[in-house]
């Protein structure tokens, strides 16, 4: 469920030698499945284990996860990385904004999956996002922008040679184009 790389769990045990005997860490997601969705670790005393975590056992610690969270830190990955500004602990967690799903999903699900997961977080960077509306009989995605690409000049590249080229690689032979039916509107919060 949890990838902790090497340089990482030795950074755990050497945190966890200051407490308490006993004590783990927590890995969870706040608002999981959520667009808000926000990962988090954190110290976890004998005391706050709950009954229906899951244990997952590492080098020299182990590491709880509430129920509500596992589903949503599927494929997670927690480093620590050390370059010329210092050391940084990184947790990744591609699905907690939306619960990964299965290939045997619907298109929609798949699709929605892709662009939780992968295109808005891209587009966070500039203040933008999309939603999928619908997909046409014709297997065309009706997409919709919102934020920082409502009214962006470069709306139609982000369209074209980003998403449309990246879903069409994703679901070949299921989808056959993407179409953009936000009214855009240049305003303070696009990006011009």
């Amino acid at each position: 469920m949890i990838t902790i790389s090497d340089a990482a769990q030795a950074h755990f045990v050497t945190l966890l030698a200051d407490q308490p005997e006993g004590t783990h860490i927590r890995v969870f997601v706040i608002s999981p499945g959520t667009a808000t969705a926000e990962c988090g670790v954190s110290y976890c005393p004998p005391d706050a284990v709950e009954a229906d975590d899951t244990e997952l056992e590492f080098t020299g610690f182990n590491a709880m996860v509430d129920e509500k969270s596992v589903p949503f830190l599927e494929d997670a990955t927690i480093d620590f990385v050390t370059d010329q500004l210092g050391s940084q602990l990184t947790l990744k967690a591609p699905n907690a904004k939306m619960r990964k799903v299965n290939s045997d999903a619907s298109l929609n699900e798949r699709i929605e999956y892709v662009i939780q997961s992968e295109i808005n977080p891209q587009l966070a960077s500039h203040g933008g996002n999309i939603m999928l509306m619908e997909v046409s009989e014709e297997g065309v995605a009706i997409l919709q922008f919102g934020g920082g690409c409502n009214g962006c000049s470069m709306v139609d590249v982000t369209l074209k040679d980003g998403i449309e080229k990246q879903l069409l690689e994703m679901f070949p032979g299921e989808l056959t184009g993407v179409k953009d039916i936000t009214e855009h509107q240049a305003g303070a919060h696009s990006y011009q």
